[in-house]
């Protein structure tokens, strides 16, 4: 079956990456606003590195955090949200240029909500990216809910959308350039490369 494109689609980059996309998801990414994701198993690959200290590191994706930047770029609004607690993932938003990081949240359904009128948007206006069983009072909240190809099947059954590649390895790429092609931004970007300047950091 062809899809439509929508008409605010115009560069070619754009078409690819919506090409296999259903029209429902697509409205559903268009409307986002406030784009909010899970750190473990999706900005990270989910391992857990200690030393005699306690966890000592994380791994992260320059592709991911590039994405996130565009979405910060493209006037989305980005935080974090995470069950766990340390200073590697506060380092990380810092570098990225995100306010809004969440730390040590268990019940991340009524944290969204409250992010979300904080920072005066509507739920359906709210993306979620997670992976596990505490993710989904968040994902079954929000307008737009994304998961990794890993995640338990009773997890991915709550996402409207699903990234091809791994957490920790391009998957909130992916969901950034979802977002921005549904809203016609990512062709601007393509045609501006220079925007985030030299030596930004991903």
């Amino acid at each position: 079956m062809t899809m439509t494109l929508p008409t605010s689609i115009t560069h070619p980059a754009e078409a690819l990456v919506l090409a296999r996309i259903a029209p429902a998801v697509r409205e559903r990414a268009a409307a986002v606003r406030l784009m909010v994701f899970d750190v473990d198993g999706v900005l990270t690959d989910g391992s857990l590195y200690y030393s005699e200290t306690g966890e000592a590191l994380k791994r992260f994706h320059a592709l991911d955090g590039h994405g996130l930047r565009l979405l910060m770029e493209g006037g989305l609004k980005v935080a974090l949200m995470t069950g766990r607690s340390g200073p590697i993932v506060a380092r990380r938003a810092a570098e990225l240029g995100i306010s809004e990081v969440m730390q040590g949240v268990r019940d991340k359904g009524s944290a969204l909500a409250e992010l979300a009128q904080r920072s005066a948007v509507q739920l359906n206006q709210t993306g979620y990216m997670g992976d596990d069983i505490i993710d989904l009072p968040a994902m079954q909240r929000a307008g737009f809910a994304a998961s990794v190809p890993n995640a338990p099947g009773y997890v991915s059954q709550a996402a409207h959308w699903i990234a091809t590649q791994p957490g920790g390895g391009g998957a909130v790429r992916e969901c950034c350039d979802l977002l921005l092609a549904s809203q016609g931004r990512l062709g601007g970007f393509l045609a501006a490369p220079g925007l985030l300047g030299p030596g930004a950091i991903q």
